[in-house]
């Protein structure tokens, strides 16, 4: 299973270390994360994709980063209560994704919340691509959440969806 390959991965390291602004778009669901904590009453959080953290300062139970692109946040997390990606998955190689989808799946124990954008990034990677190199719509998304998870909410946003799912079974 593989969830990304070195060369991606060299790209997005070498992006993050030269945009500190890349990675932080996360603070901005901070009011949700947080409502979530209080409703769904969570040990841990893993923040999956998390880059530079932006999310801890504002999450209430023992915090997890995880992001294969940085070096020290990096070994595979296990199983936690609630498992958030926002602004990650569309920046998954597509020949990746399912693997990514499938790990998803193996550390959400209770609850998830993805948010997902569908269309351009404002970033390029160094090799000249559009930093979100996968761009679809909702539609596209949607089956790849519900072969995996019980959706318990799905919103569209203005920029692509927000999804809040549990394991499947457990609602």
């Amino acid at each position: 299973m593989t969830l990304i390959t070195d060369s991606y991965r060299a790209q997005l390291a070498q992006l993050h270390k030269e945009r500190p602004d890349f990675g932080t778009s996360s603070a901005m669901y901070a009011p949700i994360v947080k409502k979530l904590i209080a409703e769904y009453k969570p040990k841990q959080f893993l923040d999956y994709g998390c880059a530079k953290m932006a999310l801890k300062p504002f999450v209430s139970v023992t915090y997890i980063p995880y992001d294969p692109a940085i070096e020290e946040i990096s070994a595979p997390p296990g199983p936690c209560d609630f498992v958030m990606s926002s602004d990650v998955l569309e920046h998954i190689e597509i020949e990746c994704l399912d693997s990514v989808m499938d790990d998803l799946k193996r550390v959400t124990r209770k609850i998830g919340f993805h948010v997902v954008h569908t269309g351009a990034a404002l970033h390029h990677l160094p090799d000249g691509r559009n930093a979100h190199i996968i761009q679809q719509p909702p539609e596209w998304w949607l089956p790849k959440f519900i072969e995996r998870f019980d959706i318990i909410r799905f919103d569209r946003m203005s920029l692509g969806f927000m999804v809040l799912v549990a394991k499947k079974g457990t609602l």
